[in-house]
């Protein structure tokens, strides 16, 4: 006597092909354009500033971003070879070279913030104060140990402009250690061996692990840390979604994204401030 369970083997592959069938075009069904890659920087991932913002972009625009965080450069350089939609970086003179060289469209202000110099509570360097230079110029002679993220990042280009301007040319040493690695790994570091760093506000306000460590030099108008956002130019890679790109752009530069981004606080702190068309 046959189970109830049976099915004949046509009937079974028959269901099977059909399943495939609807699987396959669910699949198609959702467009590439449905979401865009934007390559960006470690502080802006890190400091939890995207998990606010791409939720409301979703819901005002239905498409998605996937956040590829990195130092400045290497973000730039992704956007070079066509391996993202969208830029929102922080290093202006490399920006606007990328434009120039055409390889991405119109640079566009969004926010600011500022970097600070952070140490020991103890401050054994003695540099705490608002001067940044010449706090690098007391670090180099007091031979402390300093974290540099060392990754061409947005960071890393603002400290070795204050290196420069200090007169100081650091070179990797018992006391200087680049490590090539994000804002928040570089913080860790810092924590762990007391030493010094710049940091950008924003993750820092965000960094849980700070053991002795605190804002020494704030305040110097030279630690102003601005971000632009940039489509990446498909006249170089056609293949780039440039509308649904330009689409957060636009957002984000409106009153309703910038408002956003001034939202965005810790515990009553806010993180960036929105500067879109200054």
């Amino acid at each position: 006597m046959k189970s109830k369970s049976f099915r004949p083997l046509g009937l079974v592959r028959a269901s099977l092909l059909a399943l495939f069938f609807v699987a396959s075009i669910q699949s198609h069904s959702q467009s590439p354009a449905q979401f865009i890659v934007m390559a960006s920087t470690t502080s802006t991932e890190q400091s939890g500033l995207f998990a606010h913002l791409l939720p409301a972009f979703r819901k005002a625009s239905g498409l998605d971003v996937k956040v590829v965080a990195l130092g400045t450069g290497q973000a730039l350089d992704m956007g070079r070879r066509g391996d993202a939609d969208v830029l929102f970086v922080h290093d202006q003179e490399a920006e606007e070279k990328m434009v120039a060289d055409g390889f991405a469209l119109k640079r566009f202000a969004v926010m600011y913030n500022d970097f600070v110099l952070i140490g020991p509570v103890a401050d054994p360097a003695r540099v705490r104060g608002r001067d940044i230079v010449a706090a690098l110029k007391q670090l180099a002679s007091a031979n402390s140990g300093f974290v540099s993220r060392g990754d061409k990042s947005g960071t890393h280009a603002a400290e070795l402009r204050f290196w420069k301007m200090a007169g100081v040319a650091p070179v990797p040493s018992s006391a200087y250690r680049a490590c090539g690695c994000g804002m928040g790994q570089a913080l860790n570091i810092a924590a762990s061996t007391g030493a010094y760093l710049l940091a950008d506000r924003g993750t820092w306000l965000s960094f849980k692990n700070r053991a002795d460590l605190t804002v020494l030099v704030e305040g110097d108008t030279r630690l102003f840390n601005q971000y632009g956002v940039m489509v990446v130019n498909a006249a170089k890679h056609p293949h780039v979604k440039t509308a649904e790109a330009q689409k957060f752009v636009d957002w984000v530069l409106s009153p309703a994204g910038q408002a956003v981004v001034a939202n965005y606080k810790i515990d009553g702190k806010q993180l960036f401030f929105p500067n879109a068309g200054k």
